[in-house]
């Protein structure tokens, strides 16, 4: 038996492995169209590879995935994050956990991940071809294999199982292969992105960071907490991070133009606020508004919203006048900037879209239209918020498509 995988990432690679753990008399070749293999891997986590997410809970972990959740939820009892950590562990790869939960190789270095991938796919046997592009997959009439791959520089494999994890794209374009397979195509828009926000003052602070915050995207539902990163552009942080990928869809559809609200003081609303500050000017009464900052918030961050509500900084707080306290307590807990577009970035681009979960059965990865041909990764309409969650998703789908249904 021969199968091919086409794409050589995380999903690629787990798929092929996968395959020759439960078959290993096939013979199993991985195609990658570039002359880099694992290349997300490499750059992951700043270099250091997010593998996975301290979530050990099906149902809990499944919630991180605003497309696809649904569906890997089943997925994860096959293969889930306890499934990964003893994976790579029992390869001689530890993993940490870091105190927002993101798992990392011991030794903070992605090339770790990479050698143990590229290892197992050796002693294994897997056959490794790079600098293939694939440029459609078509049915055998006759004989025993059942598909013809053809490359686009003319040449043509042919296969009786196929498991496709090229990864997502980001044009209708990267998709036409499978379409002409007959499946249903989700179109792609980019998930996890930063707000650009050109004309707000608020960049000046870039490198400040307001933790715990909740953040919404006015006149939606689409709403997150977490901490977030003024940049030099606009906004960004796991807070952001998070949104994006929630409202890739809506945000899209809007053109990236929108107003973003925010609480800096988290899950505090104004009244809470107030009650709260009153018992606390009977202590900090005499003190200067500029050197007393009650909320916690970084000083720089602080002297910005004193000076956009016109406060003098050297104002002691029992000479503050109520308009100009209602006027700092509505920008705390109900702050507004206007984005204006988005920027992502190459290395990690992560899309929404690609082939329609309807035409998939979760319990093989295998394709509902064109039997013998299996799917993992990024390939299919599935993206997660940040945090090695889309890893996860590579890790599993990859495990299960390998199986070839056994």
């Amino acid at each position: 038996m021969n199968v091919i995988v086409i794409g050589g990432g995380a999903a690629g690679f787990f798929s092929a492995l996968s395959c020759k753990q439960y078959h290993p008399e096939y013979s199993v070749t991985i195609l990658e169209r570039s002359d880099k293999l694992l290349a997300k891997v490499k750059v992951s986590g700043g270099g250091r590879c997010n593998v996975t997410h301290a979530c050990f809970e099906n149902t809990q972990l499944a919630k991180f995935y605003p497309r696809g959740g649904k569906q890997l939820k089943k997925a994860f009892f096959q293969f889930n994050t306890k499934d990964t950590v003893e994976w790579f562990e029992s390869r001689g790869v530890k993993l940490k956990s870091e105190a927002d939960n993101r798992m990392f190789p011991v030794s903070d270095n992605s090339q770790t991940i990479i050698d143990c991938l590229m290892k197992e796919a050796d002693k294994l046997g897997v056959v490794i071809q790079k600098g293939v592009s694939i440029s459609s997959i078509s049915k055998m009439k006759n004989g025993d294999a059942k598909y013809c791959v053809s490359t686009a520089d003319g040449k043509e494999i042919i296969a009786d199982e196929i498991i496709i994890a090229s990864g997502g794209s980001q044009k209708m374009e990267g998709f036409n292969w499978l379409k002409q397979l007959g499946h249903t195509i989700v179109s792609p828009v980019p998930s996890l992105f930063t707000f650009n926000m050109s004309g707000e003052p608020i960049r000046k602070l870039m490198g400040v960071v307001a933790n715990p915050v909740s953040i919404k995207i006015k006149g939606t539902k689409l709403s997150s907490e977490g901490a977030l990163l003024i940049t030099h552009w606009g906004m960004s942080g796991p807070a952001v991070l998070k949104l994006s990928s929630w409202g890739a869809r809506k945000l899209n559809a809007m053109n990236y133009k929108f107003e973003v609200g925010i609480n800096w003081l988290g899950d505090k609303n104004e009244q809470q606020v107030r009650d709260w500050l009153d018992t606390e000017l009977k202590i900090i009464g005499k003190r200067q508004v500029g050197n007393k900052n009650p909320f916690q918030l970084t000083n720089r961050l602080w002297l910005y919203f004193l000076e956009k509500n016109g406060i003098d900084a050297e104002t002691t707080w029992n000479q503050l006048k109520k308009k100009s306290l209602n006027k700092l307590l509505n920008t705390l807990v109900n702050d507004s900037y206007k984005a204006e577009g988005k920027t992502t970035f190459k290395e990690e681009f992560v899309t929404c879209g690609g082939v329609s979960l309807d035409e998939v059965s979760f319990e093989t990865m295998e394709s509902k239209v064109c039997p013998g041909i299996y799917f993992a990764g990024e390939v299919l309409d599935i993206d997660a918020v940040t945090g090695g969650f889309n890893f996860q998703a590579a890790w599993t789908t990859g495990f299960i498509a390998g199986k070839l249904g056994k």
